[in-house]
């Protein structure tokens, strides 16, 4: 290799044996793909969209391009995104199959079905409607991660609400720019949440943010009792997510919406200027979330899948929230840090749960095996990791190696290795 080669063009195939199994087998099955949409762009997503998604009302016209750049997907089919991730589910026979392995900050662990998953969001989405929230009203959900925060977004969704999902970290200004930006009418939030052995208070942050200005549309403040530690209620606006769904239904008729009816706001950070709002749709969004889990992570019926992400980001919510859900797996859903109480609480986790997809950042490899240089104690050598078969990486570069540049196309390869052997390998000066 010449020293002008990149990375990006060295290839790491996976096994054979691997390959024959996945759900695109190979280049060749890569390639079919590629040319059935080079031939028949709009016919080719049609069937994805008819095969991969159920809808309510099906769609006549697949892209409608009359106003570019403001394409429109399936734009006369009607769809629910909570009836394709839960119902759908439940009518296959997976109803008592477990969707979500919740491990709490503590070490906790609550595994929740489908059906118990689909009485949680019913309820919620009751109660959420019974407060006045409808279909197009936007909701902030500002939460510890957990199956509380998937049930809010769920239940948005199962009512055609449009949730924006602020992370857990963000300021009380933050709170306030996306409550004014967006228009919402109500706060989904926590008494608190608890990461490294702490508790953090959420609530003050909701109540700062409102009082700064600007969040006249705001109704209601749901919030929902983490930990039980003091927390300041309004009245006439604050309610207990426990009194709200108190003697609810556990069933819900979804609310069908078109194909563009947006499904949630995401914030940029604001890290280089104001915080931009991206509004994704309904339709073509799901039909993406199912084939990136199908395609790109392989998901198989008895895998179980673990995004380390927060569903405050783009990537918890279609690996967290969605992607899982909508193809029938079952996820691993954590609260707390990696190095909480050491920094091998992932590959504990990954032993303790068989974890088999392991999807998350090269900062959070290389600090963990940088950690395991200096602890030989929670090194990945020490747990048992046999049950991973695919690794996927996202969020930024890992460390250029010598001889040997590491990219996102590459990393999960690295971190194979790395994770095998437990050593760090130096990076290039």
């Amino acid at each position: 290799m010449s020293a002008n080669d990149s990375a990006e063009t060295r290839l790491y195939p996976p096994p054979a044996e691997f390959a024959a199994k996945a759900a695109i087998s190979g280049m060749a099955a890569y390639k079919a793909l590629c040319d059935e949409a080079d031939k028949d762009y709009e016919g080719f997503w049609a069937r994805l969209a008819r095969e991969h998604v159920v809808w309510k009302k099906p769609f006549t016209q697949v892209l409608d391009s009359s106003n570019s750049p403001f394409f429109k997907w399936f734009a006369d089919g009607q769809l629910n995104v909570s009836y394709n991730c839960l119902e759908r589910q439940i009518e296959a026979g997976l109803g008592d199959k477990t969707a979500i392995i919740f491990e709490a900050d503590n070490g906790d662990v609550t595994r929740v079905s489908y059906r118990q998953l689909l009485a949680k969001v019913c309820q919620l989405a009751n109660g959420l409607k019974k407060l006045g929230i409808k279909k197009g009203d936007r909701v902030i959900i500002y939460i510890s991660m957990g199956v509380e925060g998937i049930a809010a977004m769920q239940a948005c969704a199962r009512i055609g609400a449009i949730h924006s999902v602020v992370f857990g970290g963000f300021s009380a200004q933050s709170i306030r720019d996306r409550i004014n930006d967006a228009g919402a009418v109500a706060v989904i939030t926590a008494d608190e949440q608890c990461r490294g052995g702490k508790n953090i208070p959420l609530k003050p942050a909701v109540d700062e943010g409102i009082g700064l200005g600007g969040c006249e549309s705001i109704k209601n403040v749901i919030v929902f009792k983490r930990t039980g530690g003091p927390c300041n209620m309004v009245a006439g606006r604050d309610v207990w997510w426990h009194d709200v769904i108190a003697g609810q239904p556990e069933t819900c008729e979804p609310e069908w919406v078109d194909a563009e009816h947006p499904l949630f706001l995401l914030y940029t950070s604001g890290s280089t200027g104001k915080p931009k709002g991206v509004q994704h749709g309904t339709g073509g969004y799901l039909l993406h979330a199912i084939l990136t889990m199908k395609w790109t992570f392989d998901l198989k019926p008895e895998d179980i899948f673990w995004c380390t992400a927060d569903i405050g980001w783009v990537t918890g919510h279609t690996y967290i929230a969605y992607g899982p859900l909508a193809c029938g797996g079952t996820e691993i859903v954590f609260e707390g840090i990696p190095t909480y109480p050491d920094a091998g609480r992932f590959w504990k986790m990954i032993q303790d749960h068989k974890v088999n997809t392991f999807y998350t950042a090269p900062t959070a490899i290389r600090s963990l095996i940088k950690a395991a240089d200096t602890n030989p104690a929670v090194a990945p050598t020490k747990y048992n990791l046999s049950s991973l078969r695919l690794l996927g990486s996202v969020g930024s570069r890992s460390t250029r190696l010598p001889g040997r540049g590491i990219t996102r196309t590459s990393v999960a390869a690295d971190a194979r290795s790395s994770i095998r052997s437990g050593r760090r390998r130096p990076a290039a000066t």
